[in-house]
């Protein structure tokens, strides 16, 4: 009576279900490593948005008879949009842009096994882990070395300039890139984007918190 119903074809065939189910295994090993590490987008949305680019991959090669591609090319541009949502901007950091990357990459890895590409899937989700794990440990590396901070100062004019501000991150070793410089009512201001080490930062920081000459002291 159901094959009747349904003209005589099945819903799901195994080979389908194996691909669904080698999705759910694949992104939700990558969503788990995104929970572990308190990301937007953790396990569950890892495995929806992996589980719907196979879906959609599956219904592209059975309806599109003349262009297989035709439906599963707009997961591409759609997931974008859906990247775009974890992507913040705090004060001057970014943060977020590596699980938009790992949104998109979980898509493809859904349409590459509802393509039928079993083994770029499991290739990309095995080098996609090993890069979550690791690269945070390099980070840390080059953050313990190059630090970037912003630093802004703001004290009353008295016919000087800050490069004496200018020197003191010199003196603390901090590579500097100068930035605006504004003279307004009596108060002068400045901006400087130095490179350190945290241990740098901290030295100046103190410094600059102990001169009583300036009125405000953004780090």
């Amino acid at each position: 009576m159901i094959e009747d119903l349904l003209g005589g074809r099945h819903i799901l065939t195994q080979p389908e279900i194996n691909k669904f189910l080698l999705t759910t295994l694949l992104c939700g090993v990558i969503g788990a490593e995104r929970e572990f590490r308190n990301k937007q987008a953790g396990l569950k949305t890892m495995i929806m948005i992996g589980l719907g680019a196979t879906l959609i991959t599956i219904l592209s090669i059975e309806i599109g008879v003349n262009s297989h591609d035709r439906i599963a090319a707009n997961i591409v541009t759609g997931i974008g949009f859906l990247g775009a949502g974890v992507i913040f901007k705090e004060d001057n950091r970014v943060s977020g842009l590596t699980t938009a990357c790992v949104i998109w990459i979980v898509a493809a890895i859904g349409m590459a096994v509802g393509g039928g590409f079993f083994e770029q899937a499991v290739g990309v989700t095995f080098i996609v882990i090993i890069s979550l794990i690791i690269f945070p440990y390099v980070e840390n590396f080059f953050e313990k070395r190059y630090t970037k901070r912003v630093y802004r100062i703001v004290q009353r004019y008295e016919g000087e300039s800050l490069e004496k501000y200018e020197e003191s991150l010199k003196t603390f070793k901090l590579k500097i890139k100068r930035g605006s410089q504004r003279l307004a009512n009596g108060v002068i201001s400045g901006t400087w984007e130095a490179t350190g080490s945290p241990e740098q930062h901290s030295f100046f920081v103190e410094t600059m918190l102990q001169d009583k000459n300036i009125l405000e002291f953004d780090f």
